[in-house]
């Protein structure tokens, strides 16, 4: 019934720029967590960025100040945007919407590659 699809990653040098879009479709609105995940070769995922059920933001540390967290609710799109990438941001990035209160009501996408190289 749910599904997120990722889009925008590819290759880019460090000081570079790329937006990530996760765009969902079917029935979302139980859904009020929606956040970014990201997983590198041999290492734990870690949240990136999330919109939190007030609509808050959070953001790991390592990016604070570089990435940014955005959302189109008439297209059921959310957006990272990410800029002045360092080659430690290579990973593969997943979208994920959940519910706040019963944790295990979650959805992932299939994730997009993001390699930051020179």
């Amino acid at each position: 019934q749910v599904q997120l699809v990722e889009s925008g990653g590819g290759l880019v040098q460090p000081g570079g720029s790329l937006r990530l879009s996760c765009a969902a479709s079917g029935t979302i609105f139980s859904l009020d967590v929606m956040g970014w995940y990201r997983q590198a070769p041999g290492k734990r995922r870690e949240l990136v960025a999330e919109f939190s059920s007030g609509g808050s933001t959070n953001y790991a540390d390592s990016v604070k100040g570089r990435f940014t967290i955005s959302r189109d609710n008439a297209k059921n799109t959310v957006y990272l945007q990410m800029n002045s990438l360092k080659p430690e941001a290579t990973a593969v990035y997943y979208c994920n919407f959940a519910n706040s209160i019963i944790r295990s009501i979650n959805y992932w996408g299939q994730g997009t590659q993001v390699t930051v190289s020179s």
